[in-house]
């Protein structure tokens, strides 16, 4: 009797019951049979359009990326067209993605790939990993989906998914809830059916077990689900520990021509917005007369000038609180701007072949200002 009790004991928690890894991944996968979404990287699968898509879905929904997905694979359809291509023109696709440490990654790997590896994706977990912008997670993906190797996966979904399983409490970031997280993906990750396994657990995470209103009744796991039987479900995963952003302050120079050509200054590639075209950003202190002065242009220059309201851009660790300062010349100043990383440009010709460049979220909503009547 005593036997019997231990293996009904173990038959009704899943943690650590290989008949439950099973049963866990037979249920995802008949799931993911009938509910498989129709998205456009699954259409190809190669590894190129595996590796795209999975670096635009870090910290990114899928119907966001899709858009933006279809474009930069018509401009970039393989990976030797991407290595061959300017960054402007990898940020210009990239534009309002957000995270462009991802682009810049990906222009670096194609490169890297192009140059080191003849063009062919490199086929090892160490080697992808090797690669600017691959990490764990993202190499396994492209192994699991591209190449139909057995690899696991831990994407924002992925973790979702298995926290509530488990009832993991903790939050993920967290080095001993992560390593717990890995030991759980890589133990119900199959040696067969991998790629749609992988693909399944992240649609599930993504369209039933979701961060906000799960739709616990109709998930093909709910049955040995630790959290929705212990009614726990909107405990996991535990939140990461609030910490106040500090907050820091500029000033932006939008100064234009009365066309609206605008002067644009390219930040250093290591830095914020690395690559990317923005209006000339000061210390909050610069006056309009000291920035003039920097560029040689004089007060008799200007045609007219206006201070804007402060508006606030946020990053992932501090809020940046920007103040427009808007100036306008009546004409371009003689023989000033030879750097390469200042430009004029006019907004209206932005996404012409000769001004196909990337621009910051700020960029983007000052230059879209000066479609309107100019306010003094």
């Amino acid at each position: 009797a005593r036997v019997r009790d231990r293996t009904q004991t173990c038959m009704t928690h899943p943690h650590n019951n290989s008949a439950w890894k099973q049963a866990f991944r037979r249920s995802v996968l008949k799931w993911f049979d009938r509910h498989a979404r129709d998205l456009p990287w699954r259409r190809h699968r190669s590894v190129y359009h595996i590796w795209v898509s999975e670096i635009m879905l870090q910290q990114t929904q899928v119907a966001t990326v899709i858009e933006y997905y279809q474009r930069f694979m018509q401009r970039f359809p393989d990976v030797e067209t991407l290595a061959r291509a300017p960054l402007d023109d990898v940020l210009h696709l990239w534009t309002g993605l957000g995270y462009y440490a991802r682009a810049r990654n990906l222009h670096k790997s194609a490169q890297a790939i192009a140059e080191q590896h003849n063009g062919h994706f490199p086929e090892t977990q160490p080697e992808l990993e090797d690669l600017p912008g691959i990490g764990r997670s993202t190499a396994g993906a492209i192994r699991a989906i591209a190449m139909h190797q057995q690899a696991t996966i831990l994407d924002g979904n992925v973790k979702r998914v298995l926290t509530r399983f488990h009832a993991i409490a903790g939050y993920p970031g967290k080095t001993d809830v992560a390593k717990q997280l890995w030991q759980q993906a890589d133990a119900h990750t199959p040696a067969e059916r991998t790629a749609d396994f992988t693909q399944a657990i992240m649609d599930l995470g993504a369209t039933l077990c979701t961060r906000r209103k799960p739709n616990c009744s109709t998930c093909p796991l709910t049955a040995k689900c630790s959290a929705r039987i212990n009614n726990t479900v909107a405990d996991y995963p535990a939140s990461k520990p609030k910490v106040a952003k500090p907050v820091r302050e500029a000033r932006f120079f939008v100064l234009s021509l009365t066309n609206k050509a605008t002067l644009l200054e390219q930040k250093p590639l290591n830095g914020l917005w690395g690559g990317l075209w923005t209006p000339p950003e000061r210390d909050r202190s610069t006056s309009a007369d000291t920035f003039l002065n920097e560029l040689q242009i004089s007060s008799a220059q200007i045609e007219r000038q206006h201070i804007a309201p402060v508006f606030r851009h946020t990053f992932t660790h501090f809020h940046l609180d920007i103040e427009p300062v808007y100036i306008t010349l009546r004409e371009l100043p003689d023989g000033y701007v030879g750097e390469d990383t200042l430009r004029w440009v006019n907004p209206e010709h932005i996404n012409g072949e000769n001004q196909a460049i990337g621009l910051s979220a700020p960029a983007v909503k000052l230059l879209a200002s000066l479609k309107e009547p100019f306010t003094s």
